[in-house]
């Protein structure tokens, strides 16, 4: 039933966003009711697996992950609707799980706890109801001086000037790669608007408290969709996709990668193009971030440990890394930007593929280790939240949960942050 209900609920995504783009707004990016959609599919789906997890699976045939967030008794009806629609959540999301939701809604999600050593637990102080006035107020500057720098920056450097005839004749390769890349760091603060919005929307009514750290400070980001540090220095593709639009990256490891039989990979790449939209420009993207996701992949594994034991070396490393991964964003998605075929063949030509090929040719000199379903060692579309963020540096390591508290608990992981013991089964 869970594959019925998710195929239904994509297919039924897709002929919305077909006519909304091919009979009402074609190449337009405008406040409409696919928004919603998007995120409304996330939720049904999400919580048909979880429940398919929790209902009529074996708790051996379940990954850690999914023994945290599957749901053992149906939800009701109202359950059901408050949690694909209510007001927080229904224009921008970000998903979130059914058992984080519905722990917030019962008021079971600030209880402070701080782990000792051995592993268990002890109240160590008393505060129930955390405040998200400074973490909302934080999130709403950044999404003024985001929507100041979309308004202003953003207009004076068009993705689509790439792909100008004068530009592409007469300017030289480096000045083409730094306008590449100016452009589509340009194009990026409308999306950390949007997102830092939601999220501190959710933060104003309570919902995405994460926990404690050991000093007893707050902290309102276990539903938070990108990390805007990260994402501008990043040095992997990795770390740039673990910390960009993070609540729809582990949905399509719940619902997909996890869950793939073959080439998960790909698999979930396509599925992430399916869901975004029907323009050629996404699968054009997502179809190039998985050829750069192996190669990334491949270079990291075969050669970062020659750069890392030297600091002076592994600086060096770092810099160059981090201007190699910037481009390569870049140049991926830049037919996401431009959306037709046309317009995305004319900006690949001009560079003659030119990443393809090396993505290409990288994926035939380096081995390639086939990854295992089921391994410790996996490698995840996302960290779990407990993962600090220097922990990409490791890239094989797998994220063994989602975006809260429940998977810090159950696994006993070290880290500086406490979470509220809020795994009860629903």
């Amino acid at each position: 039933m869970h594959k019925y209900c998710f195929v239904f609920a994509l297919g039924y995504l897709t002929v919305c966003q077909i006519s909304r783009v091919y009979i009402f707004d074609y190449g337009q990016y405008s406040a409409d009711f696919s928004g919603p959609m998007m995120i409304i599919t996330q939720k049904i789906t999400s919580l048909a697996y979880e429940i398919h997890d929790g209902m009529f699976r074996k708790d051996e045939e379940l990954t850690p992950s999914q023994q945290c967030l599957a749901v053992r008794r149906m939800p009701s009806l109202l359950e059901y609707l408050s949690y694909n629609c209510n007001f927080m959540g229904i224009l921008a999301g970000p998903l979130c799980s059914y058992k984080d939701y519905i722990t917030f809604i019962e008021g079971r999600s600030y209880q402070p706890a701080q782990s000792e050593a051995n592993g268990k637990e002890e109240i160590k102080y008393e505060q129930t109801d955390p405040s998200p006035n400074i973490a909302v107020a934080q999130k709403l500057i950044v999404c003024g001086l985001s929507l100041l720098f979309h308004m202003t920056v953003s207009k004076l450097l068009p993705v689509e000037y790439n792909i100008d005839d004068q530009f592409r004749a007469t300017a030289s390769l480096p000045t083409r790669v730094i306008y590449l890349y100016l452009s589509l760091m340009a194009a990026r603060p409308k999306y950390y608007f949007a997102w830092t919005l939601a999220d501190a929307i959710n933060n104003a009514a309570g919902f995405g408290f994460r926990g404690y750290d050991k000093n007893g400070v707050s902290h309102w980001d276990s539903i938070s969709n990108l990390r805007i540090l990260h994402i501008e220095f990043s040095t992997s593709f990795k770390m740039f996709l673990d910390n960009w639009n993070i609540q729809t990256a582990f949905w399509l490891k719940r619902v997909c990668y996890e869950r793939a039989s073959f080439s998960p990979t790909i698999q979930t790449f396509i599925l992430s193009a399916i869901w975004h939209g029907v323009y050629p420009g996404y699968y054009l993207t997502f179809l190039t971030g998985v050829l750069m996701t192996l190669a990334a992949r491949s270079i990291r594994k075969n050669i970062r440990h020659y750069f890392i034991d030297s600091p002076p070396i592994k600086l060096c490393y770092d810099i160059m890394t981090w201007m190699m991964t910037q481009v390569a964003i870049s140049y991926t998605v830049v037919p996401f930007v431009l959306l037709s075929v046309k317009s995305s063949y004319m900006f690949y030509s001009s560079w003659y593929f030119c990443l393809h090929l090396a993505c290409i040719l990288v994926l035939l000199i380096f081995p390639v280790k086939r990854t295992q379903k089921g391994n410790k060692d996996q490698e995840s579309i996302r960290p779990s939240r407990s993962k600090k963020p220097e922990d990409n540096d490791v890239e094989e390591k797998s994220s063994m949960g989602h975006n809260s508290h429940f998977l810090a608990n159950s696994f006993n992981q070290k880290t500086e942050f406490t979470y509220r013991n809020t795994a009860t089964k629903q």
